[in-house]
């Protein structure tokens, strides 16, 4: 990534969407996080970057060795090659052979003012486009204390100003007090996070705190750190997104069905389906994925409680070859382990699903799952809300499966999302002539009429069949009701 003309491009895939372009040329940037957040890795990107583009690049490097940041490079399958140049600062003291070193005593002062003229000779000398200097906490423990560690940064932004590069200085934060000096001096500044679940491996976030003179993408956007380096994926935001299309009814396939939904449901909305546990969720999710294979569209279907395998296997025998629809390329199946992906990694497979893919329909089965890797519901419903609203604008067509807590009464869902659909499919179990049964209904559609009824459904070997409406019985919802019709109504089974 090269960035925008008259920036310097991150090399980090997502960071200059981020930074609308990448660092503006010739300032200085604060990197900063705790041990072990990616510091390191990100600069070496930014300098691999220059690089690509025939750049002059130096690492000066205080707190690691040569040969360390070419291990860590290699583990990325990384080369740095003639453009990028690793310089050691050594303290004065190790300049000094054996015999020196036992006879004289170094000052503070003057082990700072060694250590900045190597600085200043070493670009002098190189004359790089992008410098690395990693890391202040190393200048930091030379100044001993905050005027003469201020004095210092001041000085060293002076001279790189004048030099023209482009500058990343990396802190560790490691001092026992916060410095804010560096932030006021610096040109931007980013901040890298890492956090720990109670459950799961460690989760990595970027925030820029400040970038002068430029409007850049707010807040946290999840990263990785992977073999090949740093993946960050902005956070969504929906407004950006907007496709021109024309909203058309889109069936489900079944008669029934559709005349519940009031002629089905439109393309770029969201549908929710709720039940408990074993009502058919997934099938009816599935069933509008079906529908719109059939119309020639792409489907993905993205899986957070449920074994792919074993989702295969039970549709299979109902009409649903799953897997043979995977390798025509028709449906997009993605298994998606709540522990182990961040939200905004879900975000970017999902957005690009409908970017690289062509997908039209979109499954998300289920929201507890999604609600699993990110436990704070607010947090939630604003990714949620981002989500559906980028692919309403898309003209996408979202169900979403929620599952409920409870079986027949008093039914509660962990999360409420109803209020983000424009569509919301309630299912119930209920109790009628020594059976357990299942029924469907329409509780909400912004987009039109629907019935207002509710109807039995059942779950066989052609799939989802629906009845007639259950105008014979009173209290369906409450999952024991009474019967009012003349004659006892049969279910439905297959023939």
């Amino acid at each position: 990534m090269s960035g925008e003309k008259g920036k310097a491009g991150t090399g980090v895939w997502g960071f200059d969407e981020v930074l609308a372009g990448g660092f503006s040329r010739g300032h200085v940037y604060l990197l900063e996080g705790v041990p072990g957040t990616g510091k390191t890795t990100l600069a070496l990107h930014f300098l691999l970057a220059g690089a690509k583009e025939n750049e002059r690049c130096l690492y000066m490097a205080l707190s690691e060795t040569a040969e360390e940041l070419r291990q860590g490079a290699a583990s990325h399958h990384w080369t740095l090659g003639d453009n990028i140049e690793i310089y050691e600062l050594l303290p004065p003291e190790s300049l000094l052979d054996q015999e020196h070193q036992q006879s004289l005593l170094y000052s503070s002062d003057l082990e700072l003012g060694e250590t900045t003229k190597q600085i200043f000779d070493t670009i002098q000398r190189i004359r790089p486009s992008r410098v690395v200097l990693d890391s202040l906490s190393e200048i930091r423990l030379l100044a001993q204390s905050s005027l003469r560690y201020r004095r210092q940064i001041l000085a060293l932004k002076h001279f790189f100003s004048r030099s023209g590069a482009t500058v990343l200085l990396l802190d560790d934060l490691t001092a026992e007090e916060a410095d804010k000096t560096v932030y006021s001096i610096a040109h931007g500044v980013v901040r890298l996070e890492e956090l720990a679940p109670e459950y799961g491996p460690e989760r990595r976030r970027l925030r820029v705190l400040k970038y002068r003179g430029q409007k850049y993408r707010g807040g946290y956007h999840d990263f990785v750190i992977d073999t090949g380096g740093i993946t960050i994926f902005p956070r969504l935001v929906a407004a950006e997104y907007r496709k021109a299309f024309t909203r058309t009814p889109l069936s489900t396939g079944i008669t029934e069905f559709d005349a519940l939904l009031g002629g089905g449901i439109d393309s770029g909305s969201s549908t929710l389906v709720l039940g408990p546990a074993g009502t058919g969720k997934s099938l009816i999710a599935l069933t509008f994925a079906m529908a719109a294979i059939r119309r020639g569209e792409r489907a993905a279907v993205f899986v957070f409680d449920e074994e792919l395998g074993l989702l295969c296997h039970r549709m299979k025998p109902i009409g649903m070859d799953l897997e043979d629809l995977q390798k025509r390329g028709s449906l997009l199946l993605h298994q998606i382990d709540a522990s182990e992906l961040s939200p905004g990694e879900f975000s970017q497979r999902v957005r690009e699903s409908i970017t690289s893919h062509g997908v039209n329909s979109v499954i998300i089965d289920s929201l507890n799952g999604y609600q699993a890797a990110m436990p704070e519901e607010n947090a939630l419903i604003l990714h949620m809300h981002e989500l559906l609203q980028f692919l309403n604008r898309q003209g996408a067509s979202t169900i979403m499966t929620v599952a409920q807590h409870g079986l027949v009464e008093n039914t509660q869902s962990p999360v409420d999302v109803s209020y983000l659909a424009d569509t919301v499919i309630l299912l119930r179990y209920f109790e009628a002539m020594g059976e357990v049964r299942r029924a469907i209904s329409v509780i909400k559609k912004r987009s039109g009429s629907h019935e207002a009824t509710l109807r039995e459904y059942h779950i066989g070997k052609r799939g989802l069949t629906l009845g007639e409406p259950l105008s014979a019985f009173q209290g369906v919802l409450r999952g024991v009701p009474i019967f009012t019709g003349d004659k006892a109504p049969s279910r439905g089974q297959d023939k």
